[in-house]
């Protein structure tokens, strides 16, 4: 049973625990190296991201097991909102919950004209994830010959 519960300052150290594994797992596939963006392994990232006043962080409870989080940031104003990051630990991966996961959030912002968000160049399981299975669509590569830095620019129109 999947449950996504509003996010918990507790929760920080466990997190951070599963957002080094996840992104790490996902570097190492594609760069062949450990890696994410600036924090992602010390707990600074959420930190950073989470708590921002503007932010909508949930937890990602898995039979009732933290394994992953996501973080929001809903545009009331002109309900085009910006995924920042989803994760969840490798060792959940590829049994459909982060399709689960999206879903929901879905539900849960109903006036969304248009979801947002990017991923790394190099990741194509992330790719994947997001339009294959989420129905994103690419609308811009920024520094598309660098793979280690480059960045899909992410959008879902949502209909009516």
């Amino acid at each position: 049973m999947i449950e996504i519960k509003n996010f918990n300052i507790e929760d920080i150290d466990t997190l951070s625990i599963i957002m080094k594994d996840a992104f790490n797992f996902d570097s190492r596939m594609h760069l062949n190296k450990d890696g994410g963006p600036e924090g992602y392994d010390d707990g600074s990232f959420i930190k950073k991201w989470f708590l921002l006043d503007s932010a909508s962080p949930y937890t990602i409870y898995f039979n009732g097991e933290i394994i992953g989080a996501i973080n929001l940031f809903i545009n009331d104003k002109t309900n085009e909102n910006f995924l920042g990051c989803i994760f969840i630990s490798p060792k959940y991966e590829n049994l459909g919950l982060g399709t689960k996961v999206w879903k929901m959030i879905e539900k849960m912002y109903p006036k969304t004209k248009v979801w947002k968000t990017e991923t790394p160049l190099f990741s194509m399981r992330n790719h994947n994830f997001y339009i294959n299975k989420c129905g994103f669509h690419c609308v811009k590569i920024d520094n598309p010959k660098d793979k280690e830095n480059g960045t899909y620019i992410l959008e879902k129109v949502m209909s009516d």
